[in-house]
């Protein structure tokens, strides 16, 4: 199952993400999972959020740059060796892994990874035939 993730291009300097996350905040707007890549001059925040058309909106009437895509939260066993079972799953796939990051809360028990890939058909059927679990965006972001 495919969810929607916000990606952020933001300045790398002092105040930025705060800023960021304080208007997410004041909004009521929480992140389920986020992570941010950077270089010496700027930074991509990505996040999974709920309503990601509306954050959308809100983020670029508040001047960001942002633009969303589709990736896959699954659960993992929250153990060692857990991760290495999903990325198993997707190179025995023949799925590449384009970047992945961690949620911020567990579900069920369970870790939860967050996964870009080049393939997401091919990649849920990896999971499907693994036995491996995604969760729609209103499991990892409930009510």
């Amino acid at each position: 199952m495919l969810i929607k993730q916000i990606s952020v291009f933001m300045q790398n300097k002092k105040g930025c993400v705060a800023e960021f996350c304080r208007l997410l905040g004041s909004r009521g707007i929480d992140m389920a999972a986020t992570t941010i890549a950077d270089t010496s001059s700027y930074g991509i925040l990505r996040a999974v959020v709920k309503d990601t058309p509306a954050v959308l909106k809100l983020l670029r009437e508040e001047g960001y740059e942002v633009s969303s895509c589709d990736v896959l939260a699954i659960l993992v066993d929250d153990r060692a060796g857990g991760l290495a079972a999903v990325l198993t799953a997707m190179d025995d796939a023949g799925v590449a892994v384009e970047y992945l990051y961690s949620a911020v809360r567990h579900v069920e028990g369970h870790s939860v990874v967050i996964l870009r890939v080049d393939d997401a058909a091919r990649a849920q059927s990896a999971c499907e035939a693994s036995c491996l679990r995604t969760l729609s965006a209103g499991e990892l972001l409930p009510e």
